[in-house]
Order: structure tokens, then C-alpha cells, then sequence
């Protein structure tokens, strides 16, 4: 015979958190790390340099220290994130979000390095390099439930033409990784 205190206990452990339903980008550490490793790759060599040139003083390795910091700030990952109707950004300093079902316009913006910049009906913006979505499924799974939500509710009136553009650019190289995973290539 068991004891009252035995059913509440169970009932308690039994019971799972919900989960947060919020998606990472997977390969922001592998990013973050490599960040990391040009920065002590570039102040290793700089002060290799010095010291081989018989100029190396405190006041140049201070400079040198400097340099590789300013690189690490540059080269340092946003850190994507997506829930239930928001994407997210968090740099080094701030985060930025916006709502992804009441989205006004996507816009993707060329040259050297590509942006998706999002805005939503609050005045909320964000740009995001648009391989994060494609290299990370889950996210851009998120995204684009919420985006033709977004575009069913009348909210985008801009981008739905880049939004097209980016989803078959996402079809196309999903289909080629199967290939050349499957051995079809």
C-alpha cells in the first residue's frame, strides 16, 4: 500500500517541460570558433614578425593586440534564432528581432556579401545573411510558415517575389545535397 505523497510525486516527475520551440543556428560555434582562431592566426604572425625583425616593444604588441581584436569584432557571428512567429539576431553588442508573421517587407540585397533585411508592421528591422536559412532547415522552416502567414494576413507588401526566389534557391540546393548524398549526382 502506498503512501498519498506517492501519487503527487509521480504526477511531479512524470510531468516534462514544455519545450521553448526556439531553433539555433547550428553552425554559429563552428563560426564563432573560426573567428576566433583567424584572429590568434593573425596576432600570432604579427608578432612573430616583430620579433623576428627585432622591432617587437610593448607599445607594438599593444598595437598588435589591438588589431586582432578589431578582427574578431568583424569577423565575430551573429547568432540566429527563431520561435513561434519571431526571428532573431544577437550580435556582440545588441539583439534585434522581429516578428516574422507580421512582416512587411523582405528584401535581398546584393553584392560581395548577400542580406536578407526584414521588417515587420512595428518598424522592427533585421538583416541576416541568407545562408544561415539555408544551411539550417529548421530555421528556415520557421521562417517561411511565418512569412506566408505574414503574406495570407495581408502584412507583406514587399518581397514576396524575393521570398519565392529564396524558398527555390533553398528547394534547389536541398535537392542537390540529396543527390550527391543519395549518389544520383
Amino acid at each position: 500500500m502506498g503512501r498519498p505523497d506517492d501519487t503527487r510525486y509521480d504526477a511531479l516527475s512524470s510531468h516534462k517541460q514544455p519545450s521553448s520551440g526556439v531553433t539555433y543556428d547550428r553552425h554559429w560555434a563552428k563560426d564563432l570558433r573560426s573567428a576566433m582562431r583567424c584572429s590568434a592566426v593573425i596576432l600570432c604572425l604579427l608578432l612573430l614578425i616583430d620579433w623576428w625583425a627585432d622591432s617587437f616593444t610593448a607599445a607594438r604588441a599593444a598595437l598588435w593586440v589591438a588589431l586582432a581584436v578589431l578582427l574578431f569584432v568583424i569577423l565575430f557571428p551573429a547568432r540566429v534564432t527563431a520561435g513561434e512567429g519571431w526571428l532573431a539576431s544577437r550580435g556582440l553588442v545588441r539583439e534585434r528581432r522581429v516578428r516574422t508573421d507580421t512582416l512587411v517587407s523582405v528584401r535581398c540585397l546584393g553584392g560581395v556579401s548577400q542580406r536578407l533585411r526584414l521588417r515587420d508592421t512595428s518598424g522592427a528591422r533585421l538583416e541576416i545573411n541568407p545562408q544561415v536559412l539555408l544551411h539550417n532547415p529548421e530555421l528556415w522552416h520557421r521562417f517561411a510558415e511565418a512569412a506566408d502567414e505574414s503574406a495570407a494576413h495581408g502584412h507583406l507588401t514587399c518581397g514576396a517575389t524575393a521570398l519565392r526566389r529564396m524558398s527555390e534557391r533553398i528547394d534547389r540546393e536541398t535537392a542537390q545535397t540529396v543527390f550527391k548524398v543519395s549518389g544520383l549526382d
